[in-house]
């Protein structure tokens, strides 16, 4: 049965409900780690950016890439789901966006059955919409056909 989507304001690192929860946001495919919401991750749990950087240091040996997961455990409960949808990051220089929405889209098609097997809903800020510099009506699409459609619950976080 297809799910929709659930606004809330709040803080998407501090989900509520029951049960098994993901916590989804884009990553860069720099393995940089140091602004947006990944801070926010970082000051409740330390192990999603020490795996990201792993992940993207041994890259030459995995799947690390645009449109790639890696699901991260925090607690029995909670797990954190890396994806990688968006190529570099802004500079003062650069011209254009980092968002990559086929990548967003790929990485959104591997959380599903991801999220599915663990019973878990999704709970997410905008993603690619920050510092990527995406657009929602862009977005909300991928994240429509990927998961609510596969019957995962999901919830996007308004922040203040």
């Amino acid at each position: 049965m297809a799910e929709t989507i659930t606004y809330l304001r709040g803080d998407a690192t501090a989900p509520g409900g029951k049960g098994t929860r993901i916590i989804a946001h884009v990553c860069n495919d720099l393995g940089g780690w140091g602004k947006g919401f990944v801070l926010a991750i970082s000051r409740r749990w330390p192990e999603p950016e020490a795996a990201f950087r792993r992940w993207h240091r041994e890259r030459a040996t995995n799947d690390f890439g645009l449109g790639a997961l890696q699901l991260v455990q925090v607690t029995p409960q909670f797990w954190v789901a890396n994806l990688v949808g968006q190529r570099g990051t802004r500079t003062a220089r650069s011209t254009g966006v980092p968002v990559r929405y086929e990548a967003i889209d790929a990485a959104l098609a591997k959380l599903a059955p991801e999220a599915l097997r663990l019973g878990a809903s999704v709970h997410m800020p905008r993603i690619g919409c920050g510092l990527a510099g995406g657009t929602w009506e862009r977005v909300e699409p991928l994240v429509t056909e990927r998961l609510t459609a596969q019957g995962v619950p999901v919830t996007v976080y308004d922040h203040g």
